[in-house]
C-alpha cells in the first residue's frame, strides 16, 4: 500500500456508493490509500469547507474525486477552494439526466478549475496517472497498466 499519498472521494448521499464503488476498486487495484466521505455541498456545506481547510494542510500528494448526481455543487465547491487538483465523476441515470449533469460539471466559474470525467474508471485513472507524476513505484505499475492493453491490440 502507497502511505504517501491519498484520494478522496466524495459522494453525495449513500446512492451513489455503487459509481464510487467502481473508482475505489481501481484506486485499490494500485494501491492508493482511498478515504471516502459522504457529504452534500447544498445539505452540509460546514462539512465539506472543514474537509478542505484539513485537506489544504496536508503536504501529502492528495487527489479529490466527486462522485454526484444532478446538480454538482460539490465539485465547484472543492474545485474553488481546494489546493488539490479535483476530478468530477458525474452520475446519470438516463440520457435527460446525463445533460444536466454533464453541463452543471463541464460549466465552471473562472478560477475553478474542476476536471470531468464521466467513466468512473477512468476517473480512478486519472488520479493514478496525476499521483505517479511524484512516485516512481506507482508510475512503473501504471506503465505495466499501458502495456497490458496495449497487449490485447497485438
Amino acid at each position: 500500500m502507497i502511505t504517501l499519498m491519498k484520494v478522496i472521494l466524495f459522494i453525495a448521499s449513500e446512492s451513489d456508493k455503487e459509481h464510487g464503488d467502481k473508482i475505489l476498486e481501481v484506486l485499490q487495484e494500485f494501491g492508493i490509500n482511498v478515504e471516502t466521505m459522504i457529504a452534500s455541498a447544498h445539505k452540509v456545506p460546514e462539512k465539506v469547507f472543514a474537509k478542505v481547510e484539513e485537506l489544504n494542510q496536508t503536504k501529502e500528494p492528495t487527489v479529490i474525486i466527486t462522485c454526484v448526481g444532478m446538480s454538482n455543487g460539490i465539485g465547484g465547491v472543492l474545485a474553488g477552494s481546494s489546493v488539490h487538483p479535483v476530478i468530477v465523476c458525474p452520475i446519470f441515470k438516463d440520457q435527460a439526466d446525463y445533460l444536466v449533469n454533464i453541463h452543471s460539471s463541464l460549466q465552471m466559474p473562472s478560477d475553478v478549475p474542476a476536471m470531468t470525467v464521466l467513466n468512473p474508471n477512468n476517473a480512478a485513472l486519472a488520479a493514478v496517472k496525476i499521483l505517479a507524476e511524484e512516485d516512481e513505484e506507482l508510475r512503473k505499475k501504471v506503465v505495466e497498466r499501458i502495456t497490458k492493453v496495449k497487449a490485447k491490440y497485438k
